[in-house]
């Protein structure tokens, strides 16, 4: 309000001071003379102010008409001008709004549309960096995959557009599988963009499925200077990674170098039960049980495992079954109530030939948790303790139908891996793999339903009489009809097979089941 009083304020100042200049200029009288050769002229002062008036406002027409005739000549003559500009300006808002329509095309899913506005943004706006993009996703909509990499290869030719253009060509040579190309595409994309969290991804995916360990590091170490990825995932990766470059070094005779990794990969991640196994075997090596020792304790100390067992067990492995089980104790003691701690406890019990220390040990666990594995720890501990065959036998024929219990599954797919790897084998994540229970496999239920008969018919024709022969048999006569029951024998032997899976997380330790359980016969 303050501001709006000054402004009438003023103006009436400078309305008053132009009137009392003119009446100043009115009552001073006198004349002004002006000569043009021989001509001359003589004004009031207040006529010749009006003359100067008239004089400067001719002279800016005659300059507007002089501009207006050499705008006129600039634009006849091909240079940009006003008029230009103003044709310039709507072939632009034309341009835009077919631009603005082919994106809306784009998000709706009309691809030829989206096309058809691109191309027509292109010719109004001769901008390729806005419009080839738009061009080259509504052909990958339409499928034209050759015409979309054209597009995106015209993008790689300006600075402001070669990161999009590479990434285009990228997701083609994804979509397409060729991972090689794929690959090096990425490494160009990290250079251009090396905080691009998108491209720090696909890289690192593209390299941890090439197995390069190493490269993969450095990814890694980028995403976390990127602030794109958890330092503590930053550490498990590193270990996982860590651990692989270990394997392979081992595996082209590096020895000292795959030492060093796998000592690394299990400091970064105690937990990681594959790199606390692996850096025991180093530790082993340099005749250094006692870090071993420790090594596998901590790891066990967090999750029990068979991998663990066996490599304590490698530790010293010419001891005898009764030292092994007392060596095992305060092993077994850091975590007693884990079904694994439990497991292993009867093992080595039964292969100690003390058979009612195996069934403390194992307690209920088969039938609270039964597995393979667990059923098929009974089935030798009722053989060792001289329980009839039908008791055995019913055991393992329960075991048939058991779950696997824990195996390496992965967490995306749950595709069950027989040994650790650092990449799912199915779809490709990265340390997705958990010891965890495996769902069933869909031809347990057919095995179950073939081998019964061949475990439970021996049996059957035991107990069968013989209509020929009324006498009862004599106990020598059924000492010699056993041989009869060897239909049941393949059974084992497939059963074994099947068993396979199970007993080879405990080789090193207790052996093959069917084994002790023969063992254990023997001596009763």
């Amino acid at each position: 309000m303050i501001w709006s009083l000054f402004k009438i304020v003023l103006f009436v100042v400078l309305v008053a001071a132009v009137t009392y200049g003119a009446g100043y200029v009115i009552e001073a009288g006198g004349e002004v003379r002006i000569a043009l050769g021989a001509m001359e002229f003589s004004l009031t002062p207040l006529a010749a102010m009006v003359v100067l008036v008239l004089i400067l406002l001719a002279g800016w027409l005659l300059f507007r008409i002089s501009g207006l005739l050499v705008a006129t000549f600039r634009f006849l003559n091909g240079d940009e001008t006003a008029i230009s500009r103003y044709f310039d300006r709507n072939r632009e808002r034309r341009g835009f709004e077919a631009l603005a329509d082919g994106l809306m095309a784009l998000a709706s899913g009309e691809g030829k549309v989206a096309m058809a506005k691109a191309a027509r943004a292109e010719k109004y706006l001769g901008r390729p960096d806005l419009t080839l993009l738009l061009s080259a996703q509504a052909a990958e909509m339409n499928g034209e995959t050759q015409a979309a990499q054209a597009h995106y290869k015209k993008l790689l030719g300006d600075d402001r557009t070669r990161f999009v253009g590479v990434q285009g060509i990228l997701k083609q040579k994804l979509a397409e599988g060729d991972t090689d190309t794929a690959l090096k595409l990425a490494e160009k994309a990290f250079a251009l963009r090396p905080r691009h969290e998108g491209t720090l991804d696909t890289l690192f995916g593209l390299q941890s499925e090439k197995a390069d360990w190493k490269g993969a590091r450095a990814t890694l170490a980028a995403k976390l200077k990127a602030k794109v990825l958890p330092r503590d995932v930053h550490t498990r990766r590193d270990a996982v990674l860590a651990l692989a470059e270990a394997r392979e070094k081992l595996e082209a005779g590096e020895i000292e170098n795959g030492k060093v990794a796998a000592l690394q990969a299990n400091r970064l991640s105690p937990d990681l039960i594959p790199a606390a196994v692996l850096a025991a075997e180093m530790y082993g090596l340099d005749s250094s049980y006692r870090n071993a020792a420790k090594v596998i304790r901590k790891a066990w100390s967090v999750q029990p495992h068979p991998d663990l067992a066996a490599a304590f067990a490698e530790i010293s492995p010419d001891e005898t079954p009764e030292a092994r089980l007392a060596r095992f104790q305060p092993l077994l003691k850091l975590k007693p109530e884990d079904a694994e701690s439990r497991l292993l406890a009867a093992e080595l019990a039964i292969a100690a030939g003390d058979f009612g220390a195996a069934r403390d040990g194992i307690g209920n666990l088969a039938e609270t948790g039964p597995t393979i594995r667990s059923l098929t720890v009974m089935a030798a501990i009722e053989r060792g303790e001289g329980a009839p065959d039908n008791v055995v036998r019913g055991w393992l024929a329960r075991a048939l139908s058991a779950p696997r219990g824990n195996q390496w599954t992965c967490t995306k797919c749950r595709h069950v891996h027989s040994t650790w790897v650092p990449v799912c084998e199915n779809c490709a994540g990265f340390d997705t793999l958990s010891w965890l229970p495996a769902p069933a496999p869909a031809e347990n239920a057919q095995a179950a339903a073939a081998m019964l008969p061949l475990i439970v018919g021996a049996l059957t024709e035991q107990k069968a009489p013989e209509p020929e022969e009324p006498e009862v048999a004599k106990p020598e006569a059924e000492a010699e009809a056993v041989p009869e029951a060897e239909p049941a024998e393949p059974a084992r032997k497939d059963f074994a097979g099947r068993m396979a899976e199970t007993s080879d997380d405990m080789d090193g330790i207790v052996g093959d089941p069917y084994v002790i359980a023969d063992h254990a016969v023997k001596q009763t």
